[in-house]
């Protein structure tokens, strides 16, 4: 298996006077988040955490406010320090970077697009587009037509001259957008980006990424709170709690697979139809009677659904690459979308809540 391009081990941030002192506790003896701000007048913002991100994949981390998702994604470009474990980004231990090496780290490594925009509002779209390229001395000529040819791909040519607030919400995150592909750096790290947005927009910008990264292949580190948001873009799924991870893995398989009482709260209401795919309930081998029609691995289940037109006895073929790979009967379809529960509704709608 490939290497992961960022790897994440036994990762701690406790905040307070003395953290170090804290790990220990924490770690070793097990104190608890509550005990440690009760008795010791330190918060648990991390928990031991691990991770791997690999190459050119979307990881989503996601939770509720106060999680710490906000806190991991600083870690990677040490905007936080971590009390104690490691972060490498292929095979380098981020932790023990000097000034320099950060510097270069989150010149050319690292871009970040932020929920609030954080454009300069003093300087056109695509002097913003270009501020990476002008912090590495890049010559104007240069700078520009790359910020105008990311500008464009995003949606804006022609709004080059005008100034961050002369643009819509949606338009600023565009420009946002551009700039990070404008540094061309590895990795982006997306920390609630299109949460400021207008349900439609936000669909709109979810759109764009996904197209963008079928073409670039980027890794993509992206926070949010929305799980529908999250099933949409995650090739790997972080949900947090407390600091902790809770569960992590493909969409499909935490959908099915819930871990936890949190976790089936999570996913519990979600509409299966549209998150789950042909590939993830297909059986193996060909299908032999009463087949309605053939679908791709990746198509929705909702596709079966409107293919099978209510006919309870249909079985479709499911195509990978191809090639027939499996068949789906609507018996397991229909058992598919119901949600699974070890626990009675109540106590997992408690379990989310605590």
């Amino acid at each position: 298996m490939d290497t992961p391009k960022i790897s994440i081990r036994n990762l701690y941030k406790i905040f307070g006077s003395n953290p170090g002192a804290m790990v220990p506790l924490v770690r070793d003896q097990g104190v608890s988040k509550a005990e440690l701000l009760k008795k010791h007048r330190h918060v648990l913002g991390l928990h031991d955490i691990d991770i791997d991100m690999r190459a050119g994949e979307i990881t989503v981390i996601m939770g509720l406010s106060g999680s710490g998702k906000s806190t991991l994604i600083r870690h990677l470009n040490r905007l936080i320090d971590p009390s104690s474990g490691q972060i490498l980004l292929d095979g380098q231990d981020v932790t023990a970077m000097d000034r320099a090496e950060l510097r270069r780290l989150r010149q050319d490594a690292m871009s970040m697009v932020f929920q609030n925009f954080a454009l300069l509002p003093h300087r056109t779209v695509a002097q913003n587009a270009a501020t990476a390229l002008k912090i590495r001395g890049v010559g104007q000529p240069e700078r520009e037509a790359e910020a105008l040819k990311w500008l464009a791909r995003v949606g804006l040519s022609g709004f080059e001259h005008r100034y961050p607030q002369q643009l819509s919400g949606g338009m600023q995150q565009r420009v946002g957008i551009a700039r990070a592909l404008t540094a061309n750096s590895d990795i982006l790290l997306m920390d609630e980006a299109f949460s400021a947005l207008d349900p439609l927009i936000r669909t709109d910008m979810q759109d764009l990424l996904i197209e963008l990264q079928r073409e670039l292949h980027k890794t993509i580190v992206f926070i949010t709170h929305d799980l529908d948001e999250a099933l949409k873009l995650a090739d790997h799924l972080v949900i947090l709690k407390d600091g902790a991870v809770v569960q992590q893995g493909s969409p499909q398989h935490i959908v099915m697979n819930p871990a936890d009482p949190y976790i089936e709260a999570f996913v519990g209401d979600i509409n299966r139809a549209r998150v789950l795919r042909a590939g993830t309930i297909a059986d193996p081998g060909r299908p032999e009677v009463n087949v309605v029609g053939e679908v791709d691995w990746n198509d929705t289940l909702e596709e079966i659904i409107t293919l099978a037109r209510g006919r309870l006895d249909a079985t479709v073929a499911v195509r990978r690459n191809g090639e027939v790979a499996g068949r789906i009967e609507m018996g397991a379809l229909l058992a598919a979308l119901v949600p699974y529960r070890s626990a009675p509704r109540g106590e997992a709608e408690v379990a989310l809540a605590s």
